[in-house]
């Protein structure tokens, strides 16, 4: 059972920030000031809660600036991304932001002494096959390096940076004092970029503040706290790898709610993507038996 909670929290969490790009998309708010709200409702939320039952650990020094260190890291994967998805489409950005396993991978061949198994460069080889085969090969032949697709592979290098201190972080706090240490750096952060920005504050529609609480309640205090005792208890190559299901998630929400175009080729390419999530959480040799057995 305890290998069994943290990836039934991890799917959870997925699916949560699933609908993250599509709500983002509906631009009835700015990228940075959306994201600002994210952390601040969270925040909010999770602080009193924190505070009157005392399950805030005041951690040591250096991890406590690890983990300030991983709140500006969040916030910055958050805003760029979050401008990524109104100059492009939710798919796109999704997709290029997903990347991030490379990064991880990468990541911790250079810096971790938990080195990456071969499944997992096995997996991640298939997962990334999958997700161009979904975006489209004639997108990669013909790649605009335009301002959106940038930021979304930057967002996803950010994201990369802060799974593997996160994971360092989490060894030594629990998760809820970690939300809360990132969740108030990534708020003052944000607040002060969007007020130097001149971004508006107030003045959003019903249905703008109703979408900016259900960012900051689903989105972020949920699905982070999922994914973060996932992260706690589970490998960061494989956390980071697993998230790559949110995009199949987005780009299937994308079609029902954005009219965001669905192919063939795209389920095709979604399935690929999950097979090769499927193969990273092997801890023997890779095998056909072994990929289509049980875990």
């Amino acid at each position: 059972m305890k290998v069994n909670k943290p990836r039934l929290a991890l799917a959870i969490g997925i699916l949560c920030i699933s609908v993250f790009p599509i709500l983002v998309k509906l631009n009835l708010t700015g990228g940075l000031i959306s994201a600002f709200y994210r952390m601040a409702i969270a925040g909010a939320l999770l602080l009193p809660y924190v505070l009157i039952t005392g399950k805030f650990k005041l951690p040591r020094t250096n991890i406590l600036i690890l983990a300030i260190v991983c709140g500006l890291l969040f916030a910055s994967d958050v805003a760029v991304w979050n401008i990524s998805i109104q100059q492009s489409s939710a798919t796109q950005a999704t997709l290029l932001t997903n990347l991030s396993p490379v990064w991880v991978g990468v990541g911790s061949f250079l810096f971790l002494k938990n080195k990456p198994a071969t499944n997992f460069w096995i997996g991640t080889l298939i997962a990334i096959f999958g997700m161009i085969t979904l975006v489209g090969f004639q997108f990669f032949i013909n790649l605009d390096f335009n301002m959106a697709f940038l930021l979304a592979i930057l967002s996803g290098v950010l994201y990369a940076v802060y799974m593997l201190v996160s994971k360092d972080v989490l060894s030594e706090m629990d998760v809820l004092s970690f939300m809360l240490v990132t969740l108030i750096t990534s708020t003052l952060f944000l607040g002060i970029v969007c007020f130097v920005t001149d971004e508006p504050f107030t003045g959003f529609s019903n249905a703008g503040w109703t979408v900016l609480f259900i960012q900051g309640i689903v989105c972020q205090l949920i699905a982070w706290l999922l994914i973060s005792y996932a992260t706690q208890n589970m490998r960061a190559t494989r956390v980071s790898l697993s998230l790559l299901g949110q995009a199949v998630l987005a780009t299937i929400l994308a079609w029902l709610f954005l009219d965001e175009k669905i192919t063939l080729q795209m389920i095709i390419g979604g399935l690929i993507l999950l097979l090769g999530i499927r193969v990273t959480f092997y801890a023997k040799t890779l095998s056909i038996k072994n990929i289509f057995s049980k875990s």
